[in-house]
């Protein structure tokens, strides 16, 4: 039987500095992924390095990430199999190109939800210009414009709820389903409704299975975007401390 896990990257493998518990003091951290200077950003603890080194022996491992194409090369895995990136938009083969008939698909389900996103981003950019630490994004991947995001640089999620509660929770783009939004951290993302972590998991949970028959599946993330596709596998890990391990925590 074949097993695979489909594994979110950031704040699940690795995280920044900032949010290692002893920091740069660790001497067990290991780089795990690098800025476009080349300047390490992301860092392995001693649980999560023995994490990979145990999955990478067992599974087939899926990356599952909100990363875009050139982000996603920086980081320093060896990985071999299908990889989701841009929070699902996009799925790359083996040979790190584009799924064709995905990429059809999502460009398609798309313009359906131009519209809406670029007047609401349009509102949201106008928003930011009032303060000089936003910093307002558009996610453009192999030539199409996917999703934004917007950082601040105070770095707390306060300053974006307050963004979230007056400008974007109230669109009747939102409010309809057309769009929608996840913060955590210093990072809210605008997403048309098609752009889901899920519905990519599901794409190639199908294919292995026609490949292979029946899996045993697992999947591992921290935030509240990947609950759905870890509920679509047969278990799922959620590290503590995180969105999603604070939610989990909450119920018990």
């Amino acid at each position: 039987m074949q097993r695979y896990i489909f594994l979110d990257l950031d704040d699940t493998l690795f995280q920044t500095l900032r949010k290692c518990a002893n920091g740069a003091a660790d001497p067990a951290l290991q780089v795990r992924a690098r800025l476009a200077d080349g300047k390490a950003n992301s860092f392995a603890t001693a649980k999560q390095q023995w994490l990979w080194d145990w999955l990478s022996q067992g599974f087939r491992i899926v990356p599952v990430t909100a990363r875009e194409m050139a982000s996603f090369t920086r980081v320093e895995l060896p990985f071999v199999e299908e990889v989701v990136i841009n929070h699902g938009a996009v799925i790359l083969d083996k040979q790190r190109q584009a799924d064709p008939v995905w990429m059809a698909q999502m460009q398609q389900a798309l313009a359906l939800h131009r519209a809406p996103f670029v007047s609401l981003w349009a509102e949201i950019e106008a928003y930011c210009r009032q303060d000089e630490g936003y910093k307002a994004r558009l996610v453009v991947d192999f030539g199409v414009t996917w999703y934004g995001y917007v950082k601040h640089r105070a770095g707390t999620e306060d300053i974006l709820q307050h963004l979230l509660d007056t400008l974007i929770k109230p669109h009747p783009a939102v409010l309809d389903g057309s769009l929608y939004w996840h913060i955590n951290g210093n990072n809210l993302a605008l997403l048309p409704r098609c752009i889901n972590k899920e519905s990519a998991v599901a794409y190639l949970l199908a294919r292995y299975q026609n490949q292979y028959g029946e899996l045993l599946t697992f999947a591992a993330g921290d935030s509240r975007t990947d609950a759905p596709f870890l509920a679509l596998c047969d278990y799922a890990l959620i590290p503590k401390q995180t969105q999603l391990g604070a939610i989990l925590a909450a119920v018990s």
